[in-house]
């Protein structure tokens, strides 16, 4: 089996990681929320959810990212 080099790995990075959990943590805080009308904690998972695009744009700047993986790939 040959591994793609061209091959952009599908966001499975580090930074692509933590900013999916943040973002899916930040879903789950906003719907609960929602379902108990409480209006200022739908507001703040919205700023947790721009926060974590933030996260992830940050870390894949900081070599994280799929491009410049500082760390070791895991083969499967």
């Amino acid at each position: 089996m040959s591994i793609d080099v061209s091959d952009p790995g599908h966001g499975h990075s580090p930074a692509a990681w933590t900013a999916v959990i943040i973002m899916l943590v930040a879903f789950i805080v906003g719907t609960t929320a929602f379902f108990f009308a409480m209006a200022w904690l739908v507001w703040a998972s919205l700023g947790l959810l721009i926060v974590g695009v933030i996260v992830g744009w940050v870390m894949a700047k900081a070599g994280y990212g799929v491009g410049d993986m500082t760390a070791a790939p895991h083969g499967h």
